[in-house]
This record gives C-alpha cells, sequence and structure tokens, in this order.
C-alpha cells in the first residue's frame, strides 16, 4: 500500500488520475502513486495563494539530494528518487518538470504557442514519458505519451481558466487573443464578446482534439491490461472537452469535471472494449 502521505496527496490533486489509476496491477499502482504525489506536492507550491517560492526551491534542492543519494526525511521526495533510480528516468526529465513549475512563480503569460509549448513539455509531456517508463513501454511510445499528455494539460487549461484569472496568469498564447479580439478572458470579457469568447475556447479545444488524435494513435503500444486505465482516463478529458465545447461560457461558472460514479462506470464499458 502506498504511504498515506502519498495517497493523499495524489487524492486531493485529481479524482480522474486518482480513480482510474486504482485499476492499475498493484505495482504499477504503487509507482505512478509516487509520481503523482511528487508532481502535485511541486505544483501545490507554486499553484497555493500566496505562493510557496521558499517551499518550492527547498523541494528542487531536496530533490537533488535525494537524487546524490541522500534521505531526506521526506517520503515523497525519497520516494519519488528511488522510483527514478528503479526506472531510470533521465534526469533531464525532472529537470524540464521543475523548470515549468518554476516558471508559474513568475510567468503570468505567453506571446505565442512555441512558449506555450516549452511550459507544457515540462509540464505534462515529461509525465506521458515518466508513465511510458513505469508501464515498460517502448521508446517508440514516447511521442504518443508526449501527446497525451499534452492533449489531457490543455484541457485543464481550458477548464480552469477562472482559477488561472485568479492567480494573475493565463497559458493561451497572446497571438489568439488578437486573432478573435479579445483583450482577456475574464468573465465581464465573455460577457461582452459572447460570441468572440466562444470561438477562442472551441479554437482552444481544436488543439487538444488533433493531440488526443496522434495520442489515441499509440495506444497500440499499451498491453490491454495497462491499456484500460489509461484509456478511460482519456475518455474523461473527451468528456470534459465535449461539455466545455457544447457550451464554452460554462468555464465561468462552474469547473466541469466528471463525477466518480460517471468515472467508474465509464470504466465499465472500457473495460468492454479494451
Amino acid at each position: 500500500m502506498p504511504h498515506r502521505t502519498i495517497h493523499d496527496i495524489f487524492k486531493r490533486g485529481s479524482k480522474t488520475y486518482f480513480y482510474n489509476t486504482l485499476f492499475f496491477p498493484r505495482r504499477v499502482k504503487e509507482d505512478v502513486f509516487v509520481l503523482y504525489s511528487f508532481v502535485r506536492k511541486a505544483d501545490n507550491f507554486v499553484d497555493s495563494v500566496p505562493q510557496q517560492a521558499d517551499e518550492f526551491h527547498a523541494l528542487r534542492a531536496a530533490h537533488a539530494r535525494a537524487m546524490a543519494g541522500e534521505a531526506t526525511g521526506d517520503v515523497v521526495i525519497d520516494s519519488f528518487a528511488d522510483l527514478s533510480r528503479r526506472k531510470s528516468f533521465p534526469p533531464e526529465w525532472t529537470e524540464a518538470f521543475l523548470a515549468s513549475m518554476e516558471m508559474d512563480l513568475h510567468k503570468r503569460t505567453y506571446a505565442d504557442m512555441a512558449e506555450v509549448d516549452r511550459y507544457i513539455y515540462g509540464s505534462a509531456e515529461v509525465i506521458g514519458l515518466y508513465m511510458s517508463s513505469i508501464l515498460g513501454l517502448p521508446a517508440a511510445s514516447h511521442p504518443f505519451a508526449r501527446s497525451l499528455g499534452k492533449a489531457m494539460q490543455y484541457i485543464n487549461f481550458i477548464r480552469d481558466i477562472n482559477e488561472d484569472l485568479a492567480l494573475g496568469r493565463t497559458y493561451f498564447p497572446r497571438s489568439d487573443f488578437e486573432r478573435f479580439g479579445l483583450d482577456d478572458l475574464t468573465p465581464e470579457e465573455a460577457v461582452a464578446k459572447p460570441d468572440e469568447f466562444a470561438a477562442f475556447v472551441r479554437a482552444q479545444i481544436a488543439r487538444y482534439d488533433a493531440w488526443q488524435v496522434e495520442a489515441e494513435a499509440g495506444f497500440a503500444h499499451i498491453p490491454r491490461r495497462l491499456r484500460i486505465p489509461i484509456r478511460n482516463a482519456s475518455e474523461m478529458y473527451r468528456w470534459t472537452a465535449n461539455r466545455i465545447r457544447r457550451d464554452p461560457h460554462v468555464v465561468h461558472r462552474v469547473k466541469v469535471k466528471p463525477s466518480v460514479t460517471r468515472i467508474v462506470a465509464t470504466m465499465g464499458r472500457t473495460v468492454l472494449t479494451g
């Protein structure tokens, strides 16, 4: 069983990932819990109000010590260091992840898609790479794993427009604001320019659609027993995307997330279809 701290951080952090992870074989499940507790702990520091910059930098320093063989006494960091060694994670993956998290401490806007891509690589694509390694997949799966991480992250950006506004940041390219005639994504701007706002959001979902199609082409690399939780999580993100696509303004009213009942019910269908 995962350590209680690791279990609790993961469960609080992502309902979709947590409940789908429960359907992995035991050893895989334990490794995924360790991975997500580490990334969630770092993310929590940069997303808190006020931000906990000192704590984030302390985590980064402790991770470096743990990778050098020191026992830091932090079960999340030490467990992740052990996982990194067992699965031979390239150090540049974790450096990219931590660099993206550090960007959240100071970066508020992104000029173009190239800047967004740099952030997403560290914050999401490397998570797909970690997962490929944990699952023991071939290197040929890596481009597809990156696409899936990217697709899921982008839906989070869309779903969390309100939360990110409260944190003073947005992850969409400024060039798109100009293209759709928007100054920002605030509720006031969305009410003043409803059609433009809806078109903007649907254009972002179209990016997700393309990356999701790319990702699903790689599902054949995943053994069926391991593929089922991943496919089900993917379906939950598709559900979220479609819900927002139908009514883009919903992002200013509620945080669109599947219920535990939906996750489990969809899992039943996913098991049948593979």
